[in-house]
């Protein structure tokens, strides 16, 4: 028994159209599906819903709940802000210094590029206020992946005991680190 891929990955919305017209316009997803009732149907509770359902490539779907009924969304507090957010993967740095671009030229503000050695990445809000990630595989990714799947026992068990960076992978973020 073994899960097989994820099936979708569900946020909150303020609104649908918006972020429909969001996606599909700054990063070019395919709208898949909508669906919205009265009633939740695992709770069976009373409660008008739009969930909409975004491509966002290889099988993997990215949806949506807007819920008017409910308070205004909010995030959690005690979180930092860029501890949650959303992930996906571009084909090479090229893809993602295009899509730096096409954002930046749309009006969104974009951190990055930042190189984590395995992978580079660029940042931005949606909408919502949900933190999106762009990432593209580094062209050394395989040795450095395999680098790291060698100490992340160690690592994970340092740092159950310690609470404190372990140091086995110390050089992911050293040539960002000497920039600074």
């Amino acid at each position: 028994m073994k899960i097989e891929q994820i099936h979708h990955v569900a946020y909150r919305c303020r609104d649908a159209k918006e972020t429909v017209e969001w996606y599909n316009q700054k990063l070019k997803m395919d709208f898949v599906l909508a669906i919205a009732e009265d009633h939740v149907p695992s709770t069976h509770e009373p409660d008008p819903y739009m969930h909409i359902f975004m491509d966002a490539g290889n099988g993997n779907v990215l949806a949506f709940f807007e819920l008017p009924t409910k308070p205004e969304m909010g995030r959690d507090p005690n979180t930092p802000i860029w501890v949650q957010h959303i992930a996906f993967k571009v084909k090479d740095r090229e893809t993602l210094i295009e899509f730096k671009e096409h954002l930046e030229a749309e009006g969104v503000e974009v951190l990055g590029v930042t190189d984590h050695s395995i992978f580079h990445s660029i940042y931005f809000f949606d909408p919502n206020g949900h933190r999106v990630e762009l990432a593209c595989p580094d062209p050394e990714e395989d040795a450095l992946l395999a680098k790291l799947d060698a100490v992340k026992w160690d690592m994970l068990e340092e740092w159950s005991r310690t609470k404190k960076a372990p140091k086995h992978a110390e050089w992911l973020h050293q040539k960002e680190l000497s920039n600074v």
